[in-house]
């Protein structure tokens, strides 16, 4: 009877192949050398490791396909109420509420979309930075409360716009709109 290895014998040779591939993702994910010195820093929040030109490349690779579905041009989303003149501290709140938003609804219901114009892998790029986005700026966000309320305020303004629209023609405008956001975000930006 040839050699059978055992289950345990395979599940072990399968864990020692797959380390090489876990850490070739490891280090794809970390920020090393080539990252340090740029981050965000929104006030007092501060994320390091996300490349701002790689979020402007994934928008343009899909620009003209997203916004060409946006058939409402009478509304705007990120208004100038919403972002201009933010304080530093408030822009902090503001950049948090708009990118759990964006990753938890606009995202979310715009991957049908994305797979059907065949526009995933940008699509992915930008979803996936602003989930780490997010998630590091959560941990800066609880400790500051002075200007929660008038960033949330601004959010407000963007949000209630957003509900005043069909569903499916508001995730279409605000990920068309993601320029705006970019640009904004692209001053808080340093390398």
């Amino acid at each position: 009877c040839p050699f059978r290895p055992s289950l345990l014998q395979m599940n072990s040779s399968m864990h020692v192949a797959a380390l090489p591939c876990l850490s070739l993702m490891l280090l794809l994910w970390s920020p090393g050398p080539w990252v340090r010195g740029q981050e965000f820093q929104f006030g007092p929040c501060r994320v390091e490791g996300v490349v701002l030109q790689k979020l402007w490349q994934a928008f343009w690779a899909m620009k003209d396909i997203v916004q060409a579905q946006d058939n409402i041009t009478s509304v705007r989303l990120l208004r100038k109420e919403v972002l201009q003149n933010a304080s530093e501290t408030e822009s902090c709140h503001l950049i948090h509420a708009l990118l759990r938003f964006y990753v938890n609804t606009v995202f979310k219901n715009y991957h049908d979309k994305a797979v059907e114009f065949g526009i995933l892998k940008p699509f992915s790029t930008l979803a996936n930075n602003f989930f780490v986005l997010v998630s590091k700026l959560q941990a800066s966000q609880e400790k500051m409360f002075s200007t929660r309320k008038s960033a949330r305020r601004r959010f407000l303004l963007f949000y209630q716009a957003f509900k005043q629209l069909d569903r499916e023609a508001a995730v279409t405008k605000a990920f068309g709109e993601m320029d705006i956001l970019l640009s904004w975000m692209e001053k808080f930006y340093q390398l």
